[in-house]
Formats: structure tokens, sequence, C-alpha cells
């Protein structure tokens, strides 16, 4: 009688711990860990952006489609700003003052050469994200920039490009940042 209350509550232990192994398993955070980081919001001023307003803004929203670490949003009114973005004559270039600041130019002389706008506005918003020129590249690299010829528009950041700019802003990837010379003017 004893040996049968012990072999039906080993049963009973048996059966439950099976049950529970055949589901799925899910590691527990380690104390205190940050399960979700929030992106770091930097901020950009287009007023000066002139006719390629809208292109500025959607290269912002392709970039904040494209990342979680840092989400790029239109300065609020008197606000100072993280990324002033000027149009200009000259060629497209961004001037950084430190990650994710900076002075982006949107030069006409490559929109009238024939370069698609929003592709610029990305590419140069990305020099500020801490991403340098990777010429010549295809057209499947946002960052080859101009050497992917007039009939490339993709504006978009490739998987590698993505993953910098998430290293660079405290994401999985922490400890890239500084691939891009702070200071520096990337003329494209």
């Amino acid at each position: 009688m004893h040996v049968r209350k012990l072999t039906s509550g080993f049963a009973a232990v048996l059966a439950v711990t099976f049950s529970l192994m055949a589901g799925q398993a899910v590691a527990a955070p380690a104390p205190g860990a940050d399960h979700v980081a929030a992106a770091r919001i930097v901020t950009y001023d287009a007023s000066g952006s002139a006719e390629f307003r809208t292109a500025v803004d959607r290269g912002a929203a392709i970039w904040n489609e494209s990342v979680d670490a840092v989400a790029l949003r239109p300065a609020a009114s008197g606000q100072r700003a993280n990324i002033r973005v000027l149009a200009d004559n000259g060629w497209p270039r961004a001037q950084t003052t430190s990650l994710g600041n900076g002075t982006v130019y949107i030069g006409r002389q490559a929109v009238d050469q024939g370069y698609d706008t929003i592709r610029i506005s990305a590419h140069e918003l990305g020099h500020i994200l801490g991403l340098p020129d990777r010429k010549p590249g295809p057209c499947s690299s946002l960052m080859s920039g101009s050497s992917a010829g007039t009939s490339c528009t993709n504006p978009y950041p490739d998987a590698a490009e993505k993953a910098e700019v998430e290293g660079n802003f405290g994401g999985a990837l922490a400890g890239t940042a500084g691939a891009l010379p702070l200071g520096a003017v990337i003329v494209d």
C-alpha cells in the first residue's frame, strides 16, 4: 500500500514534468535587464530645405521604418534641432558634429543631374547617423550614394547599414560607433 502511493505520486510528477517539457521553453529575463530600450530621439529642422522638404521628411520616415534604436522627428517650433537640413546649389553633403548631430545639404547639382531626392535625403541622414560612404557600391546599398548612378532610386538602407545604425545608437551591435569621423564634411 505504501509503495502504491509512492508509485502513483511519482507517476503524477512525471506526467506534469513531461507535459511541461513538451511546451515551448522561454528563458526568463535576467533580473534588472532592460527589456525594451527606448529609441534615441534625434530632431531635425528642414525649414531651410526649400523644395526638398517632402523628400527630407520621407528620408527621415524611411530611417524610422528601418531602425529601432533611433527615431528622427521634426523639431518643435522654437526647439533647437540636432540636424539642420539646408538646400543649396552645390553637391549633397553632410557635416557631422557628433553622432546624431550636424548639418545636411541637399545640393541641387546632383538633383539637376538626375539623382533621386529621397535617396539623397536618406543617404545624407545616414551620415548623421554614423554611416560612411561605401563607394563604389550597388544600388541596394543606400550608402553607395552617387556611385550607383542616376537610375538608382532605392532610398532604403540594406541590412548591414541598418545593423550599423542600431549599433551606433546602443542597439544589439553597440560598440561600432565611430566608423565615421566626427566634424567631417562628407561630400557625396
